[in-house]
């Protein structure tokens, strides 16, 4: 049998950790296959991607800055990339390079798995109106979610998307009171991220049943997870989103769909930590 070939782009991409991912998935099924990080510079994409057959690809990951053109350049897409806007997943099926979007998925497995019923929560409030933003409003909207609070400096912004994902998302240029009554909320703004210590919002103004997630995932915990956890609240950190939004991927190209577990979770962690 022919060895299955994935791959994560990007640009840079030698930080990525999807390749102990499904480095690891790969080893603890047994699968002949390999899939690795490769750098492309933006330049040379469309043409990377027109290689892919000729390489022996399945498909694989894309990641900053190639979503928006791979979303232009594929073939097919999926409901879910028609509706962000962007795409993280290639598959090639019967010749045809398909692009889908699974950051949703990773966001809605990642909340599932560590506070669940958090789609009956009540209304939830997103800071931040970027592509990662997009993709969590999709599974907001898919989970049934009414009421979607989008949070930007920039309105505009913010209303663009609310226009975009239509009944039940209005867009906001502070958080105000917004907070008040919340059931959820999320920050998919870089606030937070290595080291830098501003809150992206302050979790005080949450009732005690809310939930507090962050996409970011280098701190494991962020200065607003820090203050989340320090009310008791539950909270879900970043690094969850991307071990669930791996899973479809993996059970596209290899045909096996894997487990998040524990262990993963864990080699991960102690990545994260030891750099």
């Amino acid at each position: 049998m022919v060895e299955r070939k994935a791959f994560v782009t990007g640009h840079p991409i030698a930080h990525s950790r999807s390749p102990k991912i499904h480095g690891y998935w790969l080893k603890t099924y047994g699968i002949d296959g390999s899939y690795r990080a490769i750098d492309v510079a933006p330049a040379d994409f469309p043409a990377f991607l027109t290689s892919l057959q000729a390489n022996g690809y399945q498909g694989g990951n894309v990641t900053i800055p190639h979503k928006e053109v791979a979303f232009a350049r594929v073939e097919r897409r999926d409901e879910a990339a028609d509706m962000i806007g962007a795409v993280n997943m290639l598959w090639l099926e019967d010749g045809v390079l398909w692009g889908g979007n699974s950051d949703w998925i990773g966001f809605a497995g990642n909340l599932d798995e560590h506070a669940p019923g958090w789609d009956k929560n009540g209304p939830a409030v997103v800071l931040g109106a970027g592509g990662a933003s997009r993709a969590v409003i999709h599974a907001l909207k898919v989970r049934g979610v009414r009421d979607i609070r989008i949070v930007n400096r920039t309105l505009a912004r913010a209303q663009e998307l609310a226009d975009r994902f239509g009944a039940g998302v209005t867009a906001h240029g502070a958080v105000g009171d917004l907070l008040a009554d919340a059931g959820l909320l999320v920050n998919t703004t870089a606030l937070g991220m290595h080291g830098d210590t501003t809150l992206a919002a302050d979790p005080a103004g949450l009732p005690g049943h809310a939930i507090v997630s962050d996409i970011v995932y280098v701190p494991l915990e962020t200065p607003l997870l820090a203050a989340a956890r320090a009310r008791n609240l539950k909270t879900a950190d970043g690094l969850g989103m991307l071990l669930h939004q791996a899973v479809p991927g993996f059970q596209r190209w290899f045909g096996q769909k894997p487990e998040v577990t524990a262990e993963l979770r864990q080699m991960l962690v102690a990545d994260i930590v030891g750099k």
